[in-house]
């Protein structure tokens, strides 16, 4: 195989995995409706290959994705590249501009990170097994505030960076209507710091929704019990999405998946 083979099969899976499922866009759009009208702006931070941006899009939103990952944001191109409505960034998202080492899992990029502690939490665990951290990227680093001076303030901003997202939050020094970071239970201190991040911005309320199921729970809680729900979950959930949204806000209610 050429150099490049390896990673275009790893991008391949993530395209199968990630749109090949009409059920799971449904779903996906039915959650992403109760943060997003017609002309709002979203960042989509972590947007590998750009399925949340497609939703985004089809709820009507105008989308900054941002994507570290060369083979990735080529797909993203492909997809995306000729939409009015889709800015491509081409950078990691951090604590302040500069350059940074991507550990790329090249058979299932969908992981490769920026955190050495993410792969070390890694190594050994219970469905994990098998992963490798085969290749490193040197990627730009932004910030979400230089996001914010470069696009508009977003409407909504989705952090999926594998154990990063304390990090990304970093860069944010003004609260948004409303966000969402991702938590992984093999490295859920990054949630932990991240739910930090958000919670020094301001009042905000936070629902937990594990997997990829779409959906959130009626109530909405604060930190604190956010946190102690993160803390106490158990190892084989493996991952979920906390989403944060003001005090005051209103959501768009909730509608059928169709």
């Amino acid at each position: 195989m050429s150099g490049r083979a390896p990673l275009a099969a790893g991008i391949g899976r993530s395209l199968r995995i990630y749109y090949g499922d009409s059920g799971r866009a449904a779903r996906m759009d039915a959650l992403y409706a109760r943060f997003l009208r017609p002309g709002a702006l979203a960042f989509d931070v972590g947007a590998h290959v750009g399925d949340r941006t497609a939703c985004f899009r089809r709820l009507g939103a105008r989308v900054v994705a941002v994507e570290p990952q060369p083979a990735a944001l080529r797909a993203l191109r492909l997809i995306h590249g000729r939409d009015a409505g889709v800015t491509l960034a081409g950078a990691a998202v951090g604590a302040a501009d500069g350059r940074a080492a991507l550990r790329v899992n090249v058979a299932n990029p969908t992981v490769s990170t920026l955190s050495e502690g993410f792969v070390a939490a890694a190594a050994g665990a219970e469905g994990w097994q098998g992963q490798r951290w085969d290749r490193v990227a040197d990627v730009p680093l932004t910030t979400l505030d230089a996001l914010i001076a470069a696009h508009g303030a977003p409407d909504f901003v989705k952090v999926d960076v594998e154990g990063m997202e304390d990090v990304a939050l970093a860069g944010l020094s003004r609260a948004v209507p409303a966000l969402s970071f991702e938590v992984t239970t093999i490295h859920r201190g990054a949630a932990l710091g991240a739910l930090a991040q958000v919670a020094a911005l301001g009042p905000y309320r936070f629902a937990l929704s594990l997997g990829e199921g779409f959906d959130l729970p009626d109530e909405w809680v604060g930190a604190e019990t956010i946190a102690q729900r993160i803390a106490a979950l158990p190892d084989a959930a493996n991952s979920g999405d906390v989403y944060a949204v003001q005090d005051g806000a209103t959501l768009v209610p909730a509608r059928g998946a169709g």
